[in-house]
């Protein structure tokens, strides 16, 4: 008789999370058959053959304030997870990135005796340094997709393990396959808006990087732009949006559901909204700058909390200021087509972008062979 499959919990909380989770589960099927895998997630996860009990697109809020309007929601899903510790017996937990909800799942499965592998580390070197200790004492396995995360950890217990970043085998996948044809607007040089995936982020830093392409195209009427949108809702997000401004700024600016890789791949520069997208676009090879506002409230709290110098991954990643950020207020439609327009045009700044971007492709690879999620979650099982 065959032996039953060994059950997994794994929760991805938001879409970039979902895609992480979705490589490290086919990366483990393809080392062991025996596994079965629920939880929450969004289409990746369900293309990779993982029962979704929540969708992670309901998971997807951003900010204290805003997380703490949906509470009563966020209670209910933890609650559904901790019963299912229960219920399903899972042999381990897969946690990705999503720590306020994550950690704490951490701690009810590691009281149960249930080990907790954890992907994508919480941002406790930027702040939340609190969070180490509990870590320390919850987490069996902890995999980083930042090289100077590993020091983070050094001397705590935590094994902590650099799997590389998952983007740079993926953006190496897609500059493989055939440029496909995009709605771009008619114009000579094309530039991509990139507003992120949660509503939220639509509605706060939308309107200013349209102020921006405004700006931009006051300057160069060549100019046409492009908006990737992270699904159908995001989309009439977007669309609305865009119909509330004037008729000569509309025809400039286009939407395309999904695509947001093809949209950097073709753009000669875009304007970033802070996150995930910024590492993509970054490998991608466009320069860019990196714009965010948040809820007033969020935003002062996040001042206080905060310890770094950047909010832009790509800056963090390298020490520096590669790419210019504008967060909140900075944010501003004439600083940042100042800060823009020099990386369409073939000048110092967009060369010098260019080569630290060779700089972060190379760090995120790492020196050598690297094991990837899958394949250390399944040497873990046992």
């Amino acid at each position: 008789m065959a032996a039953a499959p060994r059950k997994i919990l794994i929760v991805a909380g938001e879409p970039s999370g979902d895609q992480h989770a979705a490589r490290l589960v086919r990366d483990l099927r393809a080392a062991r058959s025996d596994v079965e895998l629920f939880g929450i997630g969004g289409d990746a996860l369900r293309a990779a053959g993982v029962r979704t009990v929540v969708d992670a697109r309901e998971m997807a809020v951003m900010g204290f304030f805003e997380v703490l309007a949906r509470y009563p929601f966020f209670r209910r899903v933890f609650r559904q997870m901790v019963r299912m510790l229960d219920t399903e017996r899972p042999a381990a937990v897969v946690l990705v990135d999503y720590p306020g909800f994550n950690l704490r799942l951490a701690a009810q499965a590691h009281v149960r005796g249930i080990p907790v592998y954890y992907y994508v580390s919480p941002m406790v070197w930027a702040w939340h340094k609190s969070r180490i200790p509990k870590m320390v004492q919850t987490l069996d396995l902890l995999m980083v997709i930042f090289p100077f995360e590993v020091d983070v950890f050094r001397g705590t217990g935590l094994k902590t393990v650099f799997v590389g970043h998952p983007l740079v085998e993926s953006i190496r996948r897609t500059l493989a396959e055939p440029t496909p044809t995009l709605p771009w607007p008619s114009g000579a040089q094309r530039v991509g808006i990139l507003p992120g995936s949660r509503r939220q982020e639509i509605a706060r830093v939308l309107p200013a990087m349209l102020a921006a392409a405004r700006e931009l195209r006051r300057r160069n009427p060549e100019l046409s732009f492009l908006i990737p949108a992270a699904s159908d809702e995001i989309r009439a997000q977007v669309e609305a949006q865009l119909a509330a401004r004037p008729a000569e700024e509309q025809v400039a600016i286009g939407v395309v559901s999904g695509q947001m890789r093809e949209v950097a791949r073709q753009a000669r520069a875009a304007l970033v909204c802070s996150g995930t997208a910024t590492v993509e676009t970054a490998l991608l090879k466009c320069p860019m700058i990196v714009v965010y506002r948040m809820g007033p409230s969020t935003y002062w709290l996040g001042r206080l909390l905060i310890q770094v110098k950047w909010i832009g991954m790509v800056n963090l990643i390298l020490g520096r200021t590669l790419c210019p950020e504008f967060i909140q207020g900075a944010a501003r439609p004439h600083a940042m087509a100042d800060a823009l327009e020099p990386l369409i045009a073939d000048t110092p700044a967009r060369q010098a972008q260019l080569a630290g971007m060779e700089e972060i492709a190379a760090a995120l690879a790492g020196g050598g062979p690297v094991k990837s999620a899958g394949q250390l979650v399944a040497e873990a099982l046992g």
